[in-house]
C-alpha cells in the first residue's frame, strides 16, 4: 500500500504543473469557448489517473518521481549503462560493499509512509461515504416525483432543477416552476446531457477523492464545475436572441442555489457562479475563428509539455542513503 501511495503522490505532484498551466491558460484564453477549458480539465484527469506516461524532450515537468520507492525500500546503488549484463555485474559487486559501515534505521521511514497511506485510504473512504449518503438523500427526495414526458420529472420537495443519474439520467424540475422559465431550464439540462456532463462531474469527484490531499486538485474540481456550467450556457444561448438571453439570465437568478447543498451527484441549474454566468449570458459574443484555432493549438502544446515525462539519460548512477544513516 505504501508503494501505491507514493505512486499516487508522484502522479499528483506531476499533475500539479499541468493544473497550474491550465489555470494560467484559462486567464489568457478567457475569450475562447468554455468547452476548451473542460477539454483541458480532461487532460488533467488523464494525468492524475493514468499511471503510464510517455517520455518526451518537450516535457516541462521537472520530475516524474519526486519520492522514489527507495525511500521505503532501503539503501541502493543503481547503475544503468544500458547494457544489462554489465549493469547486473556492477550492481551485484557494489551493492554489498558501498554501504559497508552504513547504519540504517530499523523502520527506515516506512512507519511514516504507512501512516500517511492509511490516512489517504481513510480520506478516500470518507469521500465515498459522503457521495453515497448525498446520493441516497437526494434520491429519497425525488422518489415521489411525477413523470411528465420522456426523462423530465416534476418534484414537490426540491428547490432547483437538476439532473440526477449517470446511466439513466433524469431531469428533475420543482413543481410550481414558472412556465416561462421551463423552456430555458429544459434546454440547459438537455445541453448538459448532450455534452455528457453527467459523466464529467462524477469523474472529477473521483479524481478529487483519490488526490484529496493536493489543494491544487480541489481548485481544479471547483473550476471544472464552473467551466461545465459556462460551457453549457454558451451552448444554449448560441440559439437565443437578445430578449431570450435576458429571460434566460432571469431564470438563472431565480433558480440559483447554495453550492454546498449539491456537491457531488446532480448537475444543478443554478449551482455555481450565477453572477458571472449572468454577465456572460448578457454580454455573449461568438468567439472569432482565430481565437478558437489559437485555443486548440494551446491545448496541443500544453498536452505535449505536461502530459509527458522528461526523458531519462541512458547512463545514470543513483545512490540513495536513508535519512538518519551514519
Amino acid at each position: 500500500m505504501s508503494s501505491l501511495f507514493l505512486k499516487i503522490v508522484n502522479m499528483s505532484i506531476a499533475a500539479s504543473w499541468l493544473i497550474l498551466a491550465v489555470v494560467l491558460l484559462r486567464v489568457v484564453l478567457r475569450e475562447a469557448p468554455k468547452w476548451i477549458n473542460v477539454l483541458l480539465w480532461g487532460a488533467v484527469a488523464i494525468r492524475l489517473l493514468c499511471p503510464i506516461t510517455i517520455e518526451s524532450n518537450l516535457s516541462m515537468v521537472p520530475s516524474a518521481e519526486v519520492f522514489p520507492n527507495e525511500v521505503v525500500s532501503g539503501p541502493s546503488f543503481d547503475v544503468n549503462t544500458g547494457f544489462n549484463i554489465v549493469d547486473t555485474q556492477i550492481n551485484d559487486y557494489l551493492g554489498d560493499r558501498y554501504f559497508e559501515g552504513v547504519t540504517v534505521p530499523a523502520n527506515n521511514g516506512a512507519n511514516i509512509t504507512t501512516i500517511l497511506s492509511v490516512a489517504w485510504i481513510v480520506g478516500i473512504f470518507t469521500f465515498a461515504v459522503f457521495a453515497l449518503v448525498s446520493y441516497r438523500k437526494i434520491h429519497n427526495k425525488v422518489r415521489p416525483s411525477l413523470n411528465v414526458r420522456d426523462n423530465i420529472w416534476i418534484c414537490d420537495d426540491i428547490q432547483t432543477p437538476f439532473i440526477l443519474g449517470c446511466f439513466k439520467p433524469k431531469i428533475y424540475i420543482p413543481s410550481g416552476t414558472d412556465e416561462v422559465q421551463l423552456p430555458h431550464i429544459i434546454a440547459h439540462e438537455n445541453a448538459h446531457l448532450k455534452r455528457c456532463d453527467h459523466w464529467w462531474k462524477p469523474l472529477g469527484y473521483l479524481v478529487l477523492a483519490i488526490h484529496w490531499f493536493n489543494p491544487l486538485v480541489w481548485i481544479a474540481y471547483i473550476l471544472l464545475c464552473r467551466d461545465i456550467e459556462l460551457a453549457c450556457d454558451e451552448k444554449v444561448i448560441r440559439e437565443l436572441n437578445q430578449s431570450e438571453s435576458i429571460s434566460y439570465s432571469e431564470t438563472l437568478l431565480s433558480c440559483s442555489v447554495n453550492r454546498r447543498t449539491i456537491l457531488v451527484c446532480p448537475l444543478a441549474f443554478g449551482e455555481v457562479g450565477v453572477k458571472e454566468r449572468v454577465k456572460r449570458v448578457l454580454n455573449y459574443k461568438k468567439p472569432a475563428f482565430w481565437i478558437v484555432v489559437l485555443a486548440v493549438m494551446s491545448c496541443v502544446v500544453v498536452a505535449a509539455c505536461f502530459l509527458t515525462n522528461p526523458k531519462q539519460d541512458s547512463f545514470t548512477i543513483r545512490i540513495v542513503v536513508p535519512a538518519g544513516s551514519t
